[in-house]
């Protein structure tokens, strides 16, 4: 084994997460087909990461078309899977370490954004290792992408992962910039290309599913102390699903929660010209060689 920079019981926690992760984004490419369920699916994807770790380190997104991230089913949803792009985002736990993939599953007839994202992920690889500026691995990503004709999404990018924290540094571009950092030994990371054939840009949509702690305050409404209980319980600082929480008394307390700023919300992300999205993510750590992928 490399030498990872990380003690080895947390290496075994993110080499467990990993390879339920590997088999939960296979069971999801399987399961996605024209007329399927998109609540379904991912109410399946999450009983098995929950049957097999310790939990999902974010709900499972399952973004459409235009639709980059942040997007995950309401607990009424009736949305069945159509002639769409459809980028599945999954992310597991184990004691709270996270190993975050995701993959493209094509019904829309658009196969090359796919393959853009995919082997800009694979241009990204190739180079990773200690002391490589995180701007080189964007200009890979952008190099692969715009030479299939697409575009990077430009304000979308990889980033760092830590116990009970799915977002830290390093932020891991999808551009060429010289503002970056060198990779560490040690340094556990996603890398996530996203092709579009738009301009490149996200905004935020109307659409929020997804909530997380930010502060943990007093707060007097019963039904709302009740939801925050569960989360601190259940979800400490990871992303949750507002379908995950009771229904009886989750969506007006969800949105007293959130108007005192203790519950931060995740609106959908979406391409601002309307376009296809295409991603490709892995989780790998960085050690004295290189990297370990942890997905794959």
């Amino acid at each position: 084994m490399q030498e990872t920079g990380v003690p080895n019981e947390t290496y075994e926690k993110y080499q467990r997460a990993g390879t339920v992760l590997q088999d939960v984004l296979e069971t999801g490419a399987e399961l996605i087909e024209p007329g399927v369920s998109r609540l379904e699916v991912a109410e399946t994807l999450e009983a098995q990461i929950y049957e097999d770790a310790d939990g999902c380190a974010f709900p499972v997104n399952i973004s459409v078309n235009e639709e980059a991230s942040h997007a995950t089913p309401a607990a009424d949803s009736s949305e069945t899977f159509d002639d769409e792009m459809v980028c599945l985002d999954c992310g597991v736990h184990v004691d709270g370490y996270i190993a975050d993939a995701a993959t493209t599953v094509d019904l829309s007839g658009n196969s090359a954004l796919v393959d853009a994202a995919e082997e800009a992920l694979d241009a990204a690889l190739e180079l990773v290792g200690p002391g490589v500026p995180t701007g080189r691995l964007g200009e890979a990503v952008e190099e692969v992408i715009r030479g299939y004709g697409f575009t990077p999404v430009l304000n979308l990018s990889g980033h760092g992962v830590s116990q009970w924290d799915a977002h830290t540094a390093p932020n891991i571009p999808n551009r060429g910039t010289d503002r970056s950092v060198e990779l560490s030994v040690g340094d556990v990371i996603a890398i996530e290309p996203f092709a579009t054939t738009g301009r490149g840009k996200v905004s935020e949509g109307a659409d929020t599913e997804i909530y997380s702690l930010e502060n943990d305050r007093s707060v007097r409404d019963r039904s709302a102390r009740a939801v925050l209980e569960q989360v601190k319980s259940e979800y400490k600082t990871l992303p949750f699903a507002g379908r995950w929480i009771e229904a009886s008394r989750s969506e007006i307390a969800l949105r007293r929660l959130e108007q005192k700023g203790i519950l931060h919300s995740y609106p959908v992300l979406k391409e601002q010209s309307g376009e296809l999205v295409s991603q490709a993510e892995d989780t790998l750590i960085i050690t004295e060689d290189g990297y370990e992928n942890l997905t794959r």
